[in-house]
């Protein structure tokens, strides 16, 4: 279950990285209480996972989970550049992320 949890806890990582964004300096309400809500839901669901899982290797998952996901979002919803050193370091992440959880 704690792999679940950390899971999702990096999914609403992603989801309050690109809220910030949407919030434009936490001046719109819905989007700002969206925001909030998925920081504190992530970082409690983060801290289920710690109740098994070993610091480092969730931390960095967890992180990895919401930089990847932010990129990729960031270039489909912004417009962000998609050069091939950028996608070349995400693959990096992506299997530091998959390592991490072959080993941990």
């Amino acid at each position: 279950m704690a792999w679940f949890y950390l899971f999702l806890a990096g999914l609403l990582e992603i989801g309050w990285a690109i809220g910030l964004k949407y919030t434009h300096g936490f001046t719109r309400p819905l989007a700002t209480v969206l925001t909030v809500t998925s920081m504190a839901a992530s970082v409690g669901l983060l801290g289920l996972a710690l109740r098994t899982l070993p610091i480092g290797t969730a931390y960095a998952i967890w992180t990895g989970i919401g930089t990847v996901g932010t990129v990729v979002l960031g270039i489909v919803l912004f417009g962000e550049a998609a050069t091939a050193a950028r996608l070349a370091c995400i693959a990096l992440i992506l299997a530091g992320i998959i390592g991490l959880k072959v080993v941990g």
